[in-house]
């Protein structure tokens, strides 16, 4: 399985739940911990547990990859990890407060849907 191509099915189930302001970021040259991280924001708990579910959903019918999952909805931000690719949901605060963009800005954009 190509780690960019589980990446785009991640965005894409993002972007049918109406996901805001996603990115992937390529961080094969900048650290050992993923091929990929895709960050995205969410408005509500609510929203946020949409968007997981989806992309769970998703990634499970078309990769047979269930990920590991940490962190809540009510907290603000979800992490699920993939291995090579690794999904980083907030709500807006709390993704200005952990600063991964700028964290990682050695990354490599690859998409950036506002």
């Amino acid at each position: 399985m190509d780690t960019l191509e589980l990446a785009y099915t991640i965005v894409d189930a993002l972007e049918e739940k109406k996901g805001e302001d996603i990115l992937i970021l390529e961080m094969k040259d900048v650290s050992l911990l993923a091929d990929y991280f895709v960050i995205c924001s969410g408005t509500s708990p609510r929203m946020i547990d949409a968007l997981s579910n989806a992309v769970i959903d998703v990634v499970k019918q078309s990769h047979q990859i269930k990920p590991r999952v940490e962190g809540s909805s009510h907290a603000g931000w979800i992490l699920a990890d993939y291995g090579d690719v690794i999904l980083h949901l907030f709500s807006p605060d709390r993704r200005e407060y952990y600063g991964l963009e700028e964290l990682w800005q050695d990354g490599r954009v690859v998409v950036h849907l506002q």
